[in-house]
């Protein structure tokens, strides 16, 4: 794992009561509060704040404590690059669109300008997604590197892992299927929130031991552990890490189980109004979006 790793056990970069213009991270006081969750349902959550301001150089926990005003992704949009994602990386997925299991990862990107912060903040639903309304959610767990890594051998990748978050994978269908490259159509300003924590990868080393859900409006229509997952967390970063350095703060999306709204029948797209979570269990929490309509 990455050294960082050690010296935390779940990160939250959150704006504090106390100073509204004032973004910090730390550890949630009650270490098996599902942050997010808590957030949602009006809650008061305290954190005990780091000396850093990244959660990519922490520092030291302090004595104080801070009550969260505002949940923020754990990485600030000029930290993660562009945002890799792999896509059909879940048996069951691949078989639910009636797709062959691929033999290496697909790869395509989201810019940085696709993040975006957990619940209260919103996920704008483009107007080229509005003409059919075929927006669709993706739950998945993401990877967040520690270090620069290049060319790293699948027994070293988790030392270059820092932890685990949770990310929805907002998609416009159509414009997916009208086009054989997937950037354009997962790429839209907001389409990739992420959160509500960090978990280090020193409190859960082994992400297969995840379980991942998708509720849409309290619904539940994914839910599935991540050992179904095609390509590991360590072969995914070797993959990635071939000829080309991950920075780090480089986050990862990993796929998603089955359960999208386009594999449905009637289909489940979503519309403005709409809430989506996505449950990573255990440590994470749950990552809630609402959705509204781009003027």
């Amino acid at each position: 794992m990455s050294k960082i790793a050690s010296t935390f056990s779940r990160l939250v970069r959150f704006v504090p009561k106390s100073n509204p213009s004032r973004v910090l991270i730390g550890e949630p006081v009650d270490p098996q509060l599902d942050v997010g969750l808590a957030i949602y349902q009006g809650k008061e959550v305290s954190v005990r704040p780091f000396s850093g301001t990244s959660v990519l150089n922490p520092g030291q926990k302090t004595d104080s404590t801070e009550t969260i005003s505002r949940i923020l992704s754990p990485l600030a949009q000029n930290e993660v690059g562009s945002i890799r994602c792999i896509g059909l990386n879940y048996v069951s997925h691949a078989a639910e669109m009636k797709l062959d299991i691929p033999e290496v990862p697909t790869l395509f990107y989201k810019p940085s300008t696709s993040l975006a912060d957990p619940w209260p903040a919103p996920t704008v639903l483009p107007k080229i997604t509005q003409v059919d309304n075929t927006g669709d959610y993706e739950s998945e767990m993401v990877i967040v590197i520690g270090r620069d890594a290049k060319d790293v051998s699948e027994a070293d990748a988790l030392d270059y892992v820092l932890g685990y978050t949770a990310a929805n994978d907002v998609s416009s269908r159509t414009s997916q299927m009208n086009q054989s490259q997937w950037c354009f159509s997962k790429g839209f300003d907001t389409a990739c929130p992420i959160g509500p924590v960090l978990v280090s990868s020193s409190q859960f080393p082994d992400a297969s031991k995840f379980q991942i859900r998708g509720l849409k409006n309290g619904k539940v229509l994914q839910d599935c552990p991540l050992t179904d997952l095609i390509f590991s967390v360590p072969k995914l970063v070797s993959f990635l890490s071939q000829g080309t350095t991950l920075p780090a703060g480089t986050i990862i999306l990993t796929g998603t189980p089955p359960g999208v709204g386009a594999a449905k029948n009637p289909k489940e797209f979503l519309k403005a109004g709409d809430e989506f979570a996505v449950e990573l269990q255990p440590y994470v929490g749950t990552l809630i979006t609402k959705f509204e309509n781009q003027a």
